[in-house]
C-alpha cells in the first residue's frame, strides 16, 4: 500500500483535506467542504480512482465537516504517516513548523482570543485525527511563522511596550502558508531568485491579507494581532477606528461587539445578503445594489 501524507485546513468557513503520496509524487485524492456553518454545505471529492463526487451535507459544524472528509479518503488502500494540519496562530511560542504534543495544543488553546474563528477549528481537525488515527504523528504549520521575520517597527503597535511584553499585544500576521507559496511560485514563473525579488502577494478568500516580500521574507503584512485587521473580509470588518470599537463596546458590551466585527461585518455587514463574493457578484450584475457597495468597498480597501 502507498505511503501517504495527508494534510487538513480547517478555515473559518471551509475544511479542505488532500492526500499526498510521496513515492509517486501524485496528489490522489483531494476533498473539501464549503460553507462549513450554513445549512448549504457541500462535500466534494476529487479522487484518481473514482468519479468526482459532490454531497449536500446540509447544517454542518467543523466537526461534522472533517468526519465526513475522513471518511471520504478511507477505503482508498493507503497508509497515512503522518498528517499536517495548517494553524492560525501560534502566538510567539510556536514560530515554526512543530509535531504537535499536548504542550503545542495547549499553546494554540492559549491563542484562541487572539483567532477566535480559526484556532478552535484548528483545533477540532486535530482531535478528530487524533481519535480517528491516535498512532499517527501530527505537525502543526503555523501561518504565523512566516511573518517571524517581522522587525519590530512592522510588529509593534504604538501602545506601551508594557502591554507587548506582558500580553503578546503586538502584529503577528496570517496566511503566512499561502503567501510564502505564492512568492515562491511568483519566482518560479518570473524565473528570478527570491533572494533578488521584492513582491506584494495577495490571499483573497473569507478571510483575506496582503503581505510585502524582500529577499523571501515577510517585512510587512495586513493582519495583525488577530486576523481581524486589514482588508475587509468576509464577515470580518478589517481596519477601523478604534474609536468605533469603542463605542460599539459601550453600546453592545464586549461579546456582542467581537460576534458583530468577526461575523457579521465584512461583505456580510455591508450587503445584508452573503460573505461569498461568486454570490455579491452574481447579485451585481442583475442590478442589486447592496452587493454593487460591498464589492465597491472591498475593492477600494
Amino acid at each position: 500500500m502507498s505511503e501517504v501524507l495527508v494534510v487538513v485546513n480547517c478555515g473559518s468557513s471551509s475544511v479542505k483535506l488532500d492526500v499526498f503520496d510521496r513515492a509517486a509524487q501524485a496528489n490522489p485524492v483531494q476533498a473539501k467542504v464549503e460553507r462549513v456553518g450554513t445549512r448549504e454545505a457541500t462535500l466534494t471529492v476529487v479522487a484518481d480512482d473514482a468519479p468526482k463526487r459532490e454531497e449536500a451535507l446540509g447544517q454542518a459544524d467543523h466537526a461534522r465537516a472533517v468526519g465526513a472528509l475522513l471518511d471520504a479518503v478511507e477505503g482508498h488502500g493507503f497508509t497515512v504517516v503522518g498528517v499536517g494540519h495548517r494553524v492560525v496562530h501560534g502566538g510567539e511560542k510556536l514560530t515554526a513548523s512543530v509535531r504537535i504534543d499536548d504542550s503545542v495544543l495547549a499553546a494554540i488553546q492559549a491563542c484562541v482570543p487572539l483567532a477566535p474563528l480559526h484556532n478552535p477549528a484548528n483545533l477540532l481537525g486535530i482531535r478528530a485525527v487524533a481519535e480517528r488515527m491516535p498512532n499517527v504523528p501530527q505537525v502543526a504549520v503555523l501561518d504565523t511563522a512566516f511573518h517571524a521575520t517581522l522587525a519590530p517597527a512592522a510588529y509593534l503597535y504604538a501602545i506601551p511596550q508594557r502591554l507587548r511584553t506582558e500580553h503578546g499585544m503586538r502584529r503577528y500576521g496570517f496566511h503566512g502558508t499561502s503567501h510564502r507559496y505564492v512568492a515562491a511560485r511568483a519566482c518560479a514563473f518570473l524565473d528570478r531568485p527570491a533572494s533578488a525579488t521584492k513582491l506584494i502577494t495577495l490571499h483573497l478568500g473569507n478571510g483575506c491579507s496582503a503581505c510585502a516580500i524582500d529577499g523571501g521574507r515577510s517585512v510587512d503584512t495586513t493582519m495583525g494581532m488577530t486576523p481581524l485587521e486589514g482588508l475587509v473580509m468576509g464577515t470580518r470588518s478589517g481596519d477601523l477606528d478604534p474609536a468605533l470599537v469603542l463605542q460599539l463596546a459601550r453600546d453592545l458590551g464586549i461579546a456582542e461587539t467581537e460576534r458583530l466585527l468577526n461575523k457579521e461585518s465584512g461583505l456580510l455587514g455591508l450587503s445584508g445578503q452573503s460573505q461569498d463574493m461568486r454570490d455579491l457578484l452574481i447579485r451585481r450584475e442583475a442590478g442589486d445594489p447592496d452587493a454593487s457597495l460591498a464589492v465597491a468597498v472591498f475593492v477600494h480597501r
